[in-house]
């Protein structure tokens, strides 16, 4: 079956560069970034790694951990690090998951089921697939999948908008509107009553129709 959003994320026991991992112990109380590679020295991939390393500071703020996935063994990972390094100009100080047997791949539905050639014998073209980014909650839930062609780097300036408003959303009745950013309005969500909205809100908010009632971010 594939996997959808706010299903339970599977849970995975898996070496990394920091150790063996198991997935959901490893989340705790945190929120967390998945983002997988379909191979180490891969071009994109490694602008991305550096990129991430740069700005984890970022997620550590937003009680977020991040972990890394690709196609290869530890050994590999280790040494494809120092390259991610030089390029991200910043140290890897989150795991990489060795995904040598292919089976977080297979749990996150980026290969299928039955997919089982060896690791050594696959290139980045036949791991395609596994360009994915995952966000995880506290709950251990999926509230994030996307997937992105081998050609195009990752905006994570984006994961961490859409990450903003999960976390805003979650203790409030609200939603983000087009092209939210931290600071802008947002929206009463439609099952708060205008009578419930004037106890939350007594300055009021902007009816642009009955169905969407804009106010100022809440927190």
């Amino acid at each position: 079956m594939s996997l959808r959003i706010n299903d339970q994320a599977p849970n995975f026991i898996a070496n990394t560069t920091q150790g063996e991992i198991n997935f959901h112990d490893w989340i705790g109380d945190s929120w967390a970034v998945l983002f997988s590679h379909p191979k180490n020295f891969t071009p994109v991939c490694t602008t991305e790694l550096g990129y991430m390393a740069s700005i984890q500071s970022e997620f550590t703020e937003r009680n977020t951990k991040i972990v890394a996935i690709s196609i290869d063994p530890v050994e590999d990972h280790l040494a494809w690090s120092k390259d991610v390094e030089e390029v991200g100009q910043s140290a890897v100080d989150y795991p990489i998951i060795a995904d040598t047997d292919l089976n977080v791949a297979k749990l996150y539905s980026m290969f299928p089921a039955d997919e089982n050639e060896d690791a050594e014998d696959r290139t980045a073209m036949t791991n395609a697939t596994v360009r994915s980014v995952f966000i995880i909650g506290p709950d251990k839930n999926v509230k994030l999948m996307m997937t992105y062609p081998m050609t195009t780097g990752r905006n994570f300036t984006e994961i961490l908008r859409v990450l903003d408003s999960m976390q805003l959303t979650a203790k409030h009745k609200v939603a983000t509107p087009v092209n939210w950013q931290q600071g802008d309005d947002v929206i009463i969500v439609p099952g708060v009553s205008n009578e419930e909205a004037a106890k939350v809100y007594p300055e009021g908010w902007e009816t642009v129709k009955p169905y969407l009632r804009k106010v100022k971010q809440p927190g």
